[in-house]
């Protein structure tokens, strides 16, 4: 396991994922990734001395494997090749070019694995789509078509070591894909907040992992309308002492920004300065079990200039806590 040699904070974003063509009145489309990409450029003109820029190389099929079926592969290239609108397996929509990006996203999602196990790096923001924690081993849905931060965790354990990953969740919709991937898994934590009752209708209290991994999934659905009043203590009293007690060699966080005030998909009412309290509770964590080791990974977020102010908080929070080192 690299230790940090550098206070840096690495940032990866592409016009390569605008490619993805979900259509103009569609949530999840181009126009929300432009907006976080300028925010992310401007941020970076303003501190090139604390932010690097990463590059980056697409998945292989066998880092595809490392979460899902090789049959679930098969299938959506079969869907992208055959120009179909929607996945088979559920409601995503594809274009010509879904498949590449997909495994761009997923290939950007390795290269921040790699720029913080391996390089060095304080901690790093992959923004990336589309999202992926939506999709499960053999299912694509809501979004999503490979689950970029199941395949990001599990790439840290197989390439740098990793024993233990915890995965933080903070999107406005409970992560099914990843705590399917996992829920069975002792070497990963997974941990979501999420608004109740909203889709895609999973991630009860009651859900708490089976086999080796009793325990180690942890769901805490909350109200609509609850802001930061509600989910700072939420996560610093209930989420903090189940990490620290995991003690993981890295934190992986699936971020979602539509857990924000006026996202047109939710209820929930976290500000700009709430994500930047969460992202620091996160990184302290970090510091505390894992040498400072956190990537973040875009997820949800469908107003495109709220997206893109969240954003610039997450990652001014990220830099924030790299430069204590």
């Amino acid at each position: 396991m690299a230790k940090r040699t550098t206070a840096q904070t690495g940032i990866l974003y592409d016009t390569r994922y605008t490619e993805h063509d979900t259509g103009d009145l569609h949530p999840e489309n181009a126009e929300r990734y432009v907006a976080v990409m300028h925010s992310l450029k401007g941020l970076r003109q303003e501190n090139r001395d604390r932010l690097s820029r990463l590059g980056w190389i697409p998945a292989e099929i066998g880092d595809v494997l490392l979460c899902h079926e090789a049959w679930y592969h098969d299938v959506v290239r079969m869907d992208v090749d055959q120009f179909a609108e929607v996945l088979r397996t559920g409601d995503t929509a594809i274009c010509p070019e879904s498949y590449d990006v997909a495994m761009a996203a997923v290939g950007a999602s390795l290269s921040a694995v790699d720029a913080v196990c391996e390089g060095g790096l304080a901690n790093a923001f992959a923004a990336v789509r589309p999202p992926g924690h939506h999709a499960s081993q053999g299912k694509g849905m809501g979004f999503c078509i490979f689950n970029n931060v199941a395949i990001a965790a599990r790439h840290a354990q197989k390439r740098h070591g990793m024993k233990r990953v915890a995965i933080l969740d903070w999107d406005v919709h409970h992560g099914n894909g990843t705590q399917d991937i996992f829920y069975d898994d002792a070497s990963v934590l997974f941990v979501s907040s999420h608004e109740e009752d909203l889709f895609p209708h999973t991630g009860s209290p009651e859900e708490t992992g089976g086999g080796e991994g009793v325990g180690l999934t942890a769901n805490f659905p909350v109200a609509s309308g609850v802001g930061g009043d509600v989910l700072l203590p939420l996560w610093r009293d209930k989420i903090g002492p189940l990490v620290l007690d995991f003690n993981p060699d890295l934190i992986v966080i699936s971020a979602g920004f539509d857990a924000r005030v006026d996202d047109p998909v939710g209820m929930l009412a976290l500000t700009d300065q709430d994500f930047a309290e969460l992202t620091g509770m996160v990184c302290a964590w970090a510091d505390a079990c894992c040498d400072g080791r956190v990537v973040s990974i875009l997820e949800g977020g469908y107003d495109p200039q709220g997206l893109a102010s969240a954003v610039n908080a997450h990652v001014g929070a990220l830099m924030q806590a790299g430069n204590t080192i």
